[in-house]
């Protein structure tokens, strides 16, 4: 199995050559952004320089007072291989990307130093319920199901895509176009349920339904889609894209809402229900979207289209799993 270390350090080969045979000079801050342009180069090494903004009085005077004296916030990230949502610097250790840059604006703004805890997916949620962690910013969708147990501030719009090897000459625009193709998906995941209700749909329309795979790092379903032991694999939008212009071996085939049809996906950061925390979220991402920080952290990472005007709090999301 390709290490971590080891895919990180091929995106950074592929996207300095890019640099280069994009402009002749050798600048090592110039590379391929995610949707395939030149740009202000993305530093992954350890150094982040990270943007930074200052407290928001009026979003930590929202913070349940045991927070705001322990003075720290305690953030769930599942940070795999999946620039630029969430990965490790080159030091195989130091956490980085968008989930992170903007997890640490919101500490800012509420006064408080972030604690970051690494954890698998499905422990992400494991930690909300047990009080661990005062937060998760990890991709992480807004849906009705979820909404039972977390509450919800929204930070930036959720588009999903499947990305197939190149040259796979087949599009996806509904569900029969992966009625019997073997689709991957990490488990316990928005675009999972999506699936399944695609592959229901599909045999009650008499076609296959959909052979649904599963991966938890991005390592893994990559070299899957190189061997064709997948046809393609379904999951955040700008990870797929920032894999296809950094490794230019798969292409972007079908995009969707992250809310499915008729609805538009939102991402946010999730805590515990009625933990009294979700207001003081709000008011510190409207902090940071209005002093203009979270547009320079999102244009960081090439994900300016998935800005949001405002934070929303528990808005309408993925519909329910259909029976």
């Amino acid at each position: 199995m390709t290490s971590r270390r080891t895919l990180l350090a091929a995106v950074a080969a592929l996207t300095a050559l890019g640099a280069l045979t994009a402009c002749g000079t050798g600048d090592p801050t110039t590379e391929i952004k995610p949707d395939g342009q030149k740009g202000p180069g993305v530093n992954i090494g350890p150094d982040q320089k990270r943007i930074r903004t200052g407290k928001s009085a009026g979003a930590a005077a929202a913070l349940p007072e045991a927070v705001r004296k322990r003075g720290t916030l305690v953030i769930g990230v599942s940070a795999g291989s999946s620039p630029p949502l969430g990965f490790y610097a080159t030091d195989d250790k130091t956490l980085i990307g968008v989930e992170t840059d903007l997890a640490t604006l919101v500490a800012d703004a509420l006064g408080l130093k972030p604690d970051f805890q690494v954890v698998s997916w499905e422990n992400l949620f494991v930690g909300l319920d047990s009080g661990k962690f005062d937060a998760a910013f990890s991709n992480v969708t807004v849906t009705e199901e979820r909404k039972d147990k977390y509450d919800f501030a929204t930070y930036r719009l959720d588009d999903l895509a499947f990305e197939a090897k190149k040259g796979a000459d087949w599009k996806v625009r509904g569900p029969e176009d992966v009625s019997g193709k073997r689709i991957a998906v990490g488990s316990g995941t928005n675009q999972e349920k999506i699936l399944v209700d695609w592959s229901k749909e599909n045999e009650k329309a008499g076609r296959e339904g959909v052979d649904i795979a599963y991966f938890q790092n991005s390592t893994d379903y990559y070299l899957a889609l190189q061997s064709g032991r997948i046809d393609a694999y379904l999951g955040p939008n700008p990870s797929a894209a920032y894999h296809v212009a950094s490794a230019g071996q798969t292409e972007v085939i079908g995009t969707f809402s992250g809310a499915g049809a008729g609805l538009q996906g939102k991402i946010a950061a999730a805590t515990k229900k009625d933990s009294g925390l979700v207001k003081a979220y709000a008011a510190a991402l409207d902090h940071v979207i209005g002093n203009g920080s979270y547009a320079k952290v999102l244009e960081r990472w090439g994900l300016s289209t998935e800005a949001v005007e405002k934070s929303e709090i528990n808005p309408p999301g993925l519909p329910r799993t259909t029976n």
